[in-house]
């Protein structure tokens, strides 16, 4: 998947001047995560008398589109020993699930006479793509990066635990653009992922992630997206392994108890369903933060208060891949938003005989109660987000 093409010194390694030794690669795969260079020196009689990592140096990568790479060993004067040995240079990496490591290469190196200070040593990496344009470098401000670095590994592997189920049929309830679907997609290989929702924001995956290096001609075989309703899943019963839902079921006109009968029926007996439901009293949940930054504005005044405030001004978007939504669509989204709390939520979801595996809070460091919010419970306003995973136990199915 990914080759050593060269491994050479930039410049004659002579006395009194640093040495500097490229590294060159090919990667050929749509794409590799977790990218990281191992450099050993190693003496004439073969012992290892260095290993320098480039995660060391901040020179390895989240991930790594096709393309041709570079990382250069830099050294300055007294870098290597005297005597006869050679360079090593393994590149490791993860492909899909599975961890991989490219043949390595080497470099002679005869009597080079820079001979004292490895631990100054540094590795950098640039590249075509340039590693530094990418979303793992780009980092929270940025949609892509969100959806894709955050919210898949998020799903996957902090909620989930790498499940080998993983590895099997997925669905995402609610899948919006198909960026955490692709995320997921790419790190777990799993053997069908469907993402479903009705607004048909996945329409627009191909043309998204071309922009990020990550062609998907050919499309990727076993990754679909239906324009389907939450309450009315067009799948048999115990069609998949896992079910995801992130940022989705607050925001299913007319309550979201039908859509989690729906997610119980479609998943497997002994099945994971992870949930991420946005909690309307908090200071994420309400989904008006574009407009403002005070804290809990949307308690503090009428509804009709509210709405003239939301439809009077422009909010300060951020960046949704390329969608630009109206005053008056952030409006219609906030009046259909679902009133979650925390306490209902796992009252409603053990009612259905689902059972907790792993659960995650974010809370506010400190709540200011005003006269507005007195009203307001205390677990309310201070839990900022909940992101839990779950067993779906089907008693008498093998549950």
């Amino acid at each position: 998947m990914i080759a050593i093409t060269g491994i050479v010194p930039s410049a004659p390694p002579a006395t009194g001047q640093p040495l500097v030794v490229e590294i060159r690669a090919t990667q050929q795969a749509r794409i590799l995560f977790e990218v990281d260079l191992a450099l050993e020196y190693l003496d004439a009689g073969g012992v290892r008398r260095w290993l320098r990592h480039a995660h060391e140096d901040a020179a390895s990568a989240l991930w790594l589109p096709a393309g041709s790479y570079r990382w250069r060993l830099m050294l300055p004067e007294g870098g290597l020993a005297t005597a006869d040995g050679e360079l090593r240079a393994t590149v490791l990496y993860r492909d899909g699930p599975e961890h991989g490591r490219s043949a390595s290469a080497t470099l002679a190196l005869r009597a080079t006479p820079v001979g004292r200070g490895l631990e100054a040593a540094r590795i950098v990496l640039d590249g075509d793509p340039d590693p530094a344009t990418l979303s793992w470098k780009r980092g929270h401000s940025d949609w892509f990066f969100r959806h894709f670095d955050h919210a898949a590994p998020t799903v996957g592997s902090y909620l989930l635990k790498d499940s080998p189920l993983l590895r099997g049929r997925i669905l995402d309830v609610g899948c919006g653009d198909g960026i955490t679907d692709l995320g997921m997609f790419l790190r777990y290989r799993p053997e069908r992922l469907v993402g479903v929702d009705p607004f048909g924001g996945y329409k627009r995956l191909a043309e998204v992630a071309a922009r990020e290096h990550l062609p998907l001609d050919p499309w990727p075989q076993g990754l679909e997206f239906r324009d389907a309703d939450a309450n009315h899943l067009p799948f048999a019963d115990d069609s998949f392994d896992v079910v995801v839902s992130w940022g989705s079921l607050e925001h299913i006109a007319g309550g979201y108890l039908q859509a989690l009968c729906e997610i119980k029926r479609v998943l497997c007996p002994d099945g994971l369903a992870f949930l991420h439901p946005g909690l309307y009293y908090s200071n994420v949940g309400h989904h008006l933060g574009e407009f403002s930054s005070e804290p809990f504005f949307h308690l503090k005044q009428s509804r009709e208060s509210l709405r003239e405030f939301v439809l009077s001004r422009e909010p300060a978007r951020m960046d949704r891949a390329g969608h630009v939504a109206s005053s008056a669509e952030y409006w219609q989204w906030y009046t259909e938003l679902n009133p979650i709390t925390v306490g209902r939520f796992e009252a409603e979801l053990r009612a259905l005989e689902f059972e907790p595996w792993r659960v995650a809070l974010r809370t506010e460091p400190l709540i200011e109660y005003t006269p507005e919010i007195l009203g307001y419970p205390m677990q309310d306003l201070a839990t900022t987000e909940l992101y839990l995973s779950c067993w779906n136990r089907k008693r008498g199915r093998g549950g």
